[in-house]
């Protein structure tokens, strides 16, 4: 029996322990036990036939079913496998107590049509959904592809051109695709060792849950789809996410708050490239985000690294970013970023949003190699607060061709302001920033472009303090 029959709901970051040296943070942990798995249906003893040409959609969804009604009258988990093939399908329902069972050399393959993804609103839109199930998950070592490449109209190395959907007004513009997985309004979900790949929109989508489980999953994306999220946890509480390699064109990690807030989500141990944010906050924001801890984690060569996007009056309070290795570097004006591999902001989305606020943040044991500064920026009604930094280097290092000064606020606010020259850090409205053993290089490739260390206006910022900082020009050996 290989199904871990104990499910981590989640580390939660009750205290965290840091030195000078490399460090990891001490959390507790409480484990779920799921049922024991005692049953396994096959789905080609349903009737699939596995030759990736023929929808195999009734027949797979027949074999959920029956695993579903095994686990309503005996509360024990049930598998659906799929042997080696690949299984063509529209929409599936995933239910309570089944675990989909994607074996190895087999691919459970989206359909490309409008009329494979049934709903009320393209919000329903997945390959695989479960909605309201309890102790479900998705496992085996295959792969689940969402043909995302059939989703393009035209191909392009900036950024492709999808299709769009969009015949009832339910979604806007060419967001009208399919997600890949969805668990919404679910309780104990576990995916682990599984490949999700070429989603046509967001690939795996956590939606008001309790007590969820990633890890040694690998999310693929194209890198040049627009909206290819790769893991997006919206009003859930109790996430653990741990060995995930992502590499994907839009936001890697993206915690948001539509209707409730969001609380004890821990990212542990992932690589991580995109032509967006790496690990992003936001942009929807209306609720409170807290108890955040994000440790080990490599992010390569991304449009932006760590970001928060506060746009909708929520509040940001207790997140850690700690043990990390981020290089950042600059793509395509398409994409919202400049490179920056920390964004901070907080400001109303339109006329008719409030400010949310971000405080008690802190970045430890980070190094950094971008080819931009660091961006902190509040808003009058929205300050950054208590924000440290402790024990980084960051690098400044230009390796693409664009060019420099201009500071990206978008989405919404001021859009791109031109300051002339590149930053190693720029502060506005903070109250409240310490910084602790930070040393600021910036090569002499062009000096020009690297003339301002520090920028900030003092008269939006206050309590601010300097221990062991210190910048100049990066002596390389050769």
């Amino acid at each position: 029996m290989d199904f871990p029959l104990l499910l981590r709901s989640i580390l939660f970051p009750l205290c965290l322990l840091f030195s000078v040296i490399q460090s990891r943070p001490y959390t507790s942990s409480q484990k779920i036990q799921l049922p024991g798995d005692s049953l396994a249906l096959s789905v080609a003893d349903f009737g699939a036939t596995g030759d990736g040409i023929h929808y195999d959609t009734s027949e797979i969804q027949s074999a959920i079913n029956a695993c579903n009604h095994h686990y309503t009258s005996s509360s024990s988990i049930c598998r659906v496998k799929f042997p080696p093939g690949t299984y063509l399908t529209a929409k599936l329902h995933l239910r309570s107590g089944v675990l989909l069972d994607v074996t190895e050399n087999a691919v459970l393959l989206g359909g490309p049509r409008i009329e494979d993804y049934p709903a009320e609103t393209s919000s329903d839109w997945y390959v695989v959904v479960a909605n309201n199930a309890t102790d479900v998950g998705i496992t085996g070592g295959g792969a689940i592809d969402g043909q995302g490449s059939k989703f393009v109209v035209r191909f392009d190395e900036r950024k492709n051109v999808m299709v769009s959907w969009n015949q009832t007004g339910a979604c806007l513009g060419d967001e009208c695709r399919p997600r890949l997985v969805g668990f919404v309004d679910s309780t104990n979900v576990q995916i682990w060792n599984i490949t999700l790949r070429d989603p046509a929109y967001w690939c795996l989508h956590i939606v008001r849950c309790e007590n969820t489980s990633v890890h040694d999953v690998s999310i693929l994306g194209d890198f040049n789809t627009p909206n290819n999220d790769g893991i997006d946890i919206e009003d859930s509480n109790n996430t653990f996410i741990t060995r995930c390699h992502i590499d994907t064109g839009d936001d890697a990690i993206c915690p948001k708050t539509y209707v409730a807030p969001l609380y004890n989500l821990t990212v542990t141990d992932c690589w991580i490239r995109t032509k967006s944010s790496a690990i992003k906050l936001g942009s929807a924001s209306w609720f409170e985000f807290k108890s955040l801890v994000f440790d080990n984690i490599t992010i390569f060569e991304s449009h932006r690294g760590l970001g928060m996007q506060i746009r909708d009056g929520g509040n940001v309070n207790g997140i850690t970013f700690s043990n990390m290795n981020i290089s950042t570097r600059y793509y395509d004006p398409s994409w919202w970023g400049r490179a920056e591999p920390i964004y901070i902001t907080t400001c109303p989305r339109d006329s008719s949003s409030k400010e949310g606020s971000i405080s008690n943040l802190l970045f430890v044991n980070i190094t950094i190699v971008s080819e931009n500064g660091v961006f902190l920026s509040g808003s009058p009604n929205g300050l950054l607060t208590d924000i440290k930094f402790k024990n980084m280097n960051i690098t400044l290092r230009r390796w693409s061709n664009y060019t420099s000064g201009l500071v990206d606020y978008r989405p919404g606010c001021q859009g791109l302001m031109n300051h002339s020259a590149t930053a190693g850090i720029i502060m506005e409205h903070v109250n409240g920033f310490s910084v602790e053993n930070v040393d600021l290089k910036w090569s002499d490739d062009n000096l020009n472009a690297w003339n301002v260390p520090l920028e900030f206006r003092p008269s939006t910022v206050n309590n601010v303090s300097f221990v062991g900082f210190s910048s100049g020009l990066l002596h390389e050996i050769v």
